[in-house]
């Protein structure tokens, strides 16, 4: 036997446990071995007017039977029994429900739980040969208060699945039913029984505000702000002035884009060739030299894109030209020599209408052309002239001698 060996035993028998200590360890770990009980989760906190289920499993020798299985809870001063069964107690009976079997599982449902239901509760099993208390049990924390909580990715790009979690101080059970909420209005009134809050392929649209609240309960978490990252998009370009462009004239192209984080780069093309970088190019004193069109580049950190092209059309600022002045001028010439024939046309018109006028009125006027009409001049000489009647044009004038004039002079009656 070499050295080592040696000294390996004897320092084993110096620090040996005193035989009887180490038979009943043995024993203890046995009997555990056989006879068991675990609980899922250990720890559970409920709501107020919820539903509690307990899931639990046991284990039993090989070769025992089993006769008798229940949950009871810490005694209470007023309980004479050890370990009460609940199902015989009138608060829990109608409350309570085994869901387990004498096999294996051991799970037990607790509905419309109340502040006093607050306890460590207990599986116990009796088989033909022995009995157990699985401890160390399950700790059931009831609660009207709770506080609760949106954990979410601090950013996320456009196009990846986000899952949201509603979290609360107390642990929540399975039929919690969790709402929604997207810069304060629901999520098309969405209502999940986990607490997460799937969004598949988001979209910057999808970004905003979230909280969570419990169906029943006017508990709302405070709101969590999702960032969604995208490339650029909705590249355009404006142009100031945004009217006519003449020759010497300062021009500024403005570049702007949506994209999340902003865009910092931005790059200037004239057709197809690089002419500056920044967000705004300027051109001061234009010239013809800078007509074509024009487009930006606007890129993150997620993607690039370019904007439509705008065409730059510069007018000319020099004088006007020999032949400029010709046009004006014959334009001119031609517009006086139109006008002069208007008003010639017209006074020609004219004097058409007045000399048709002047005859008219000259044979209106003609001795030959008509006679008199009598007059009735009853109203001077009634006893001279009864009427008047149509007398012809007097004569020429007689001679004072003439027979005929005193032939008539001496028929008038005096």
């Amino acid at each position: 036997m070499s050295y080592n060996t040696m000294y390996f035993m004897l320092m084993w028998v110096r620090t040996a446990l005193p035989l009887p200590l180490v038979f009943l360890l043995m024993i203890h770990g046995v009997s555990s071995a056989y006879m068991s009980v675990s609980y899922s989760p250990s720890h559970i906190c409920a709501l107020k007017d919820s539903t509690v289920i307990m899931r639990c499993s046991y284990t039993y020798p090989t070769g025992h039977q089993i006769k008798k299985v229940y949950w009871t809870k810490t005694k209470d001063k007023e309980d004479t029994e050890e370990f009460p069964n609940l199902s015989n107690d009138t608060e829990y009976s109608q409350r309570l429900q085994y869901l387990g079997d004498k096999q294996q599982n051991c799970t037990v449902r607790l509905s419309h739980v109340t502040l006093k239901d607050s306890h460590k509760y207990y599986f116990r099993f009796f088989t033909d040969k022995d009995k157990w208390v699985g401890v160390p049990g399950v700790t059931l924390t009831v609660t009207d208060e709770f506080d609760l909580q949106v954990e979410s990715p601090e950013r996320v790009t456009e196009g990846d699945s986000v899952r949201l979690t509603c979290k609360s101080s107390c642990t929540l059970t399975d039929r919690a039913t969790f709402i929604w909420s997207r810069n304060s209005q629901p999520l098309t009134e969405r209502r999940d029984r986990n607490n997460e809050l799937l969004l598949q392929s988001v979209r910057r649209e999808d970004a905003g505000r979230y909280s969570c609240a419990v169906h029943g309960h006017h508990h709302i978490s405070p709101d969590v702000h999702l960032n969604v990252m995208y490339p650029p998009k909705s590249v355009s370009v404006s142009i100031s002035p945004s009217g006519v462009i003449v020759e010497g004239d300062s021009v500024t192209l403005n570049c702007s884009s949506d994209s999340n984080p902003p865009a910092l780069n931005f790059s200037w093309f004239k057709g197809g060739t690089f002419v500056g970088s920044g967000r705004i190019y300027s051109i001061s004193k234009i010239s013809s030299d800078d007509s074509g069109e024009y487009k930006c580049r606007s890129i993150n950190e997620h993607g690039e894109k370019y904007s439509d092209a705008v065409t730059l059309n510069i007018m000319f600022h020099r004088g006007l030209g020999w032949h400029v002045w010709l046009g004006i001028t014959v334009a001119c010439v031609g517009l006086f020599i139109i006008i002069i024939i208007i008003i010639t046309l017209y006074t020609i018109q004219k004097k058409r209408i007045n000399c048709r006028s002047a005859a008219h009125d000259y044979e209106n006027d003609d001795p030959r052309a008509g006679t008199y009409t009598a007059l009735e001049l009853k109203s001077r000489s009634p006893d001279l002239y009864d009427t008047l009647t149509t007398v012809h044009p007097r004569p020429a004038v007689l001679q004072s001698g003439s027979s005929e004039y005193e032939n008539l002079h001496s028929k008038t009656p005096r």
